[in-house]
């Protein structure tokens, strides 16, 4: 009996999970807008918005679910006269910094926007010295 109440509990937390899968597309998903100009515009953004299912593909060139219903969302917040950049300031807000090919600096974001530039200055540092040293040493023989 108590078997029986466990695959009865796990069948119903599954439920909802396979029934995401078989929804039908957003309708935006796989359908251009009408105004050719609204579409290169929701394009161009599409194109700088990374997949958060495949991660390597951006939403336009992505055919998971997820790019789909994200798709959508750009379209008809586009259709509606959104500027691009809200657009992607509320998927930032919804999806996290990761989901932009164009990252931003932020207070969270700026050490990694600052590391290569420390680096560089470290190893040029390293290199004057060395190459200070073996000039000096160089030259009095």
């Amino acid at each position: 009996m108590i078997r029986g109440l466990i695959l009865m509990v796990l069948a119903m937390l599954a439920a909802p999970l396979a029934a995401q899968d078989s929804l039908p597309p957003a309708p935006y998903a796989y359908k251009q807008l009408d105004d050719p100009a609204q579409e290169k515009t929701a394009q161009d953004l599409m194109m700088t918005l990374r997949c958060l299912t495949c991660q390597s593909q951006s939403i336009a060139d992505s055919d998971a679910p997820m790019a789909g219903d994200m798709r959508h969302q750009v379209r008809t917040r586009i259709a509606e006269g959104e500027d691009p950049e809200a657009i992607r300031a509320w998927l930032i807000e919804r999806y996290g910094d990761w989901v932009s090919y164009q990252p931003q600096v932020t207070a969270m974001t700026w050490p990694l926007f600052a590391a290569p530039i420390v680096l560089l200055l470290f190893a040029a540092l390293i290199a004057r010295k060395r190459f200070g040293r073996a000039r000096a040493t160089g030259d009095k023989s």
